[in-house]
């Protein structure tokens, strides 16, 4: 594994608001791909994008294939207060695992990046859903952070904006915009 430009900084894999909301301070971001896992929205919602009664659903990394997503370089004097802040948005029920992967960055370096994977065997796991189930269950769901649409939407327009294509996520975001013009 190459090492980064410097050594001293830290890397984060980000694949679904990371991608749009890092909420960190960073050195550099760029397309980074992850091999042995892909984007899926797996996890039941009870607190960003929905709640117990009314659960949404967020973006997981599942076992198998591959995901194109963005690596954030974060400073050696930043590291602490990002881990932290990642652990605290990320680890709030403990749906994900804390993880360090190698990543491939665009530039072709290879460098190892804290990233969070979806826990399969934890309550809040929904799995494989079909695109009817996950609409089923992002529409109308709304929490902390907001509606769930928006969250599928966003995350939608910034995979395609950096030209990441993800045809699952492009699928579910035309769903929810043809339902949205039906109204």
């Amino acid at each position: 594994m190459s090492s980064s430009p410097d050594s001293s900084t830290q890397w984060v894999f980000g694949y679904g608001s990371l991608i749009w909301r890092p909420g960190f301070a960073f050195v550099t971001a760029e397309r980074a791909l992850l091999r042995g896992v892909h984007r899926r929205l797996c996890i039941y919602s009870h607190r960003h994008r929905g709640t117990a009664e009314r659960p949404g659903l967020v973006f997981g990394l599942e076992r198998g294939g591959a995901c194109v997503g963005m690596a954030f370089e974060v400073a050696a004097d930043d590291w602490s207060a990002v881990r932290e802040y990642l652990r605290e948005r990320e680890q709030v029920t403990g749906v994900y695992l804390e993880t360090r992967r190698p990543i491939r960055l665009a530039s072709g370096q290879t460098v190892p990046a804290l990233t969070f994977v979806a826990d399969p065997h934890h309550s809040q796991y929904a799995g494989r859903l079909s695109l009817e189930e996950q609409f089923a269950l992002v529409n109308g769901a709304v929490g902390q952070a907001g509606p769930n649409i928006d969250y599928v939407i966003n995350t939608a327009d910034h995979l395609r904006d950096i030209g990441i294509a993800d045809r699952q996520v492009q699928a579910l975001a035309e769903m929810i915009r043809t339902h949205q013009g039906a109204i």
